[in-house]
């Protein structure tokens, strides 16, 4: 593993590439959907949110005002270790990513009541924007990797959590997520969307599993259930930022937890916007 300053130095560049990169994958879908909506409107939506992604990466600039709260999914490898140490070094290379990217000043000072009602006000300091709670997992590969994802607002003002009762019948589950998912990319505003599902057994196990969608997604790959919902959601006409077209949802990610015997299945649901997942990954 690479050493305290080498750590702080990689993260932050991975939060920064994070916050203003597309994925090859994500470029070749957009292309895909450019060639099969058939409204010049649709068509310059996608074309403008690429060409807009190209000027950021080429700049290493924010692709949106809104530059994301900083989420880590950090692996760990059967012979790596995870040491306090080299948390801490993480976190201060999201501090530095921050300052590079810039992230958009966004913390709340004050206690607990001050950050509710933002009767502290807003720190005009980037890196004082606090990094979500981490979610460790274990990975067969001989490595400590980090992801960053970036996630805005309006997905996370858009996205629930609910109960579905399945009655032995997938496809309950599945039209349940369509439904609600329909209802959440009509008012989301900047589509196309990336949906990325999680489903546990659990509030917190469904959310996990959906942050762990967003971190694997590759946008060449998508399972049955995957496609079905992204299918069925894009028949709403939505399409490119809310102006009508073939592509609300440029793709789905779900995954799978285990389950428990019970009526009733906990699924976390994430309308990622047309600029999320922003993420990038970085092995210490």
């Amino acid at each position: 593993m690479a050493d305290y300053k080498d750590v702080v130095e990689k993260v932050a560049d991975c939060l920064v590439r994070a916050g203003s990169t597309f994925t090859e994958d994500r470029k070749q879908a957009y292309h895909e959907a450019i060639e099969v909506e058939d409204t010049e409107i649709a068509k310059w939506n996608l074309q403008t949110i690429l060409e807009n992604a190209e000027v950021a990466e080429r700049d290493r600039s924010p692709l949106c005002d809104d530059t994301g709260i900083p989420h880590v999914i950090i692996e760990v490898g059967p012979d790596k270790a995870l040491t306090g140490k080299t948390m801490d070094a993480i976190r201060e290379g999201i501090k530095e990513g921050l300052k590079r990217l810039p992230g958009r000043p966004m913390a709340i000072m004050g206690d607990d009541k001050e950050r509710i009602d933002m009767s502290g006000g807003i720190s005009p300091n980037s890196e004082d924007l606090a990094l979500a709670p981490v979610l460790v997992r274990e990975t067969k590969e001989d490595v400590l990797r980090v992801t960053v994802l970036m996630l805005g607002g309006g997905p996370a003002i858009r996205g629930l959590t609910q109960r579905i009762f399945h009655k032995h019948n997938i496809n309950v589950v599945l039209d349940e997520i369509v439904k609600r998912a329909k209802e959440a990319t009509g008012l989301l505003g900047c589509t196309p969307c990336a949906l990325a599902i999680g489903v546990g057994r659990s509030q917190f196990e469904a959310t996990s599993l959906m942050m762990e969608a967003l971190a694997d997604a590759d946008f060449s790959k998508q399972t049955e259930m995957e496609n079905y919902i992204t299918e069925h959601v894009n028949e709403s006409g939505v399409g490119p930022l809310g102006l009508g077209g073939k592509t609300t949802v440029l793709r789905t990610f779900m995954k799978v937890g285990p389950q428990r015997a019970s009526g009733v299945r906990v699924v976390a649901m994430r309308p990622a916007c047309c600029f999320e997942p922003r993420k990038a990954s970085v092995e210490l």
